[in-house]
């Protein structure tokens, strides 16, 4: 009765797939097609990279890729200095308020980011750094959710190893260089992967503070290069730019998806 179960179970899975992988496959489809025959249905096969080439010229996405780059890796590197030092004391260093501590952290990822835009604003304000790509980024430069997802993972190292690193005479940055970090890579690349995507994706906040056009990251330009192009057989450029868009993170979780994985069992988070 199991096997007969599990033979009935693998189908429906696959139906169940296929219909979330059809935007992407539609996409991909509409990409390398002319742009004609995205308004009518054909079954003959033919490819083409006119679209990509012409939305790589059309607009300066090469400068927006730059611009994104410097955005999100300005803001994983300081996350991970930052959730590296506070996880280590909410794992292993006992202190009064640790429980409140803990508590605005759980607070702070309940409560939707878009509710401080407006404070961060004036804060950025104040220190005239609008329309500037360090404005994006200061916002972001703790994390929560990463925080909550190291210590989980520090609490995991054993304390044999701390203890013997304390009678080598190991200092706390030792300790974290040598023992925590090596033993939680796969939390460590589970959390770069949600922050790159995250901040990949951001549209928002950069909206609101970027003003000029040689600052704009990705998402920006997606979006004012679609609306320049809203038209009917048009979609084909708007759908490679996309496709173009999310090609570096699609291709990076591919990579590393069994880390990925790997970390959120880890850690207990669902």
């Amino acid at each position: 009765m199991k096997k007969k179960t599990n033979i009935l179970i693998y189908p429906i899975l696959a139906v169940i797939c296929l219909i979330w992988a059809f935007p992407l496959i539609w996409a991909v489809i509409t990409t390398f097609h002319p742009s004609s025959m995205v308004v009518k249905f054909s079954l003959k096969p033919v490819f083409t990279l006119d679209n990509l080439k012409e939305v790589f010229y059309a607009a300066p996405f090469l400068q927006y890729g730059i611009n994104t780059l410097i955005i999100v890796c300005g803001i994983l590197a300081v996350q991970l200095i930052t959730i590296t030092l506070g996880a280590y004391a909410l794992a292993r260093v006992e202190f009064k308020g640790k429980s409140v501590a803990m508590a605005i952290i759980m607070m702070q990822i309940i409560i939707p980011a878009d509710i401080l835009i407006l404070s961060n604003y004036q804060t950025l304000k104040s220190l005239d750094l609008i329309d500037s790509r360090l404005g994006i980024m200061i916002p972001y430069f703790a994390s929560s959710m990463g925080l909550l997802l190291l210590r989980q993972a520090f609490k995991g190292i054993p304390a044999a190893l701390v203890d013997a690193a304390k009678l080598d005479g190991a200092s706390v940055l030792q300790t974290l260089r040598y023992i925590f970090i090596p033993c939680t890579k796969s939390a460590y690349v589970s959390f770069a992967i949600c922050s790159i995507s995250t901040h990949w994706n951001n549209f928002l906040w950069p909206m609101i503070v970027i003003n000029s056009p040689e600052k704009r990251p990705l998402t920006m330009g997606l979006v004012l290069f679609a609306k320049a192009n809203d038209s009917g057989p048009m979609w084909a450029l708007v759908t490679a730019a996309t496709l173009l868009v999310m090609a570096p993170l699609f291709i990076m979780f591919c990579i590393f998806q069994k880390q990925f994985v790997a970390s959120f069992v880890m850690s207990g988070i669902k």
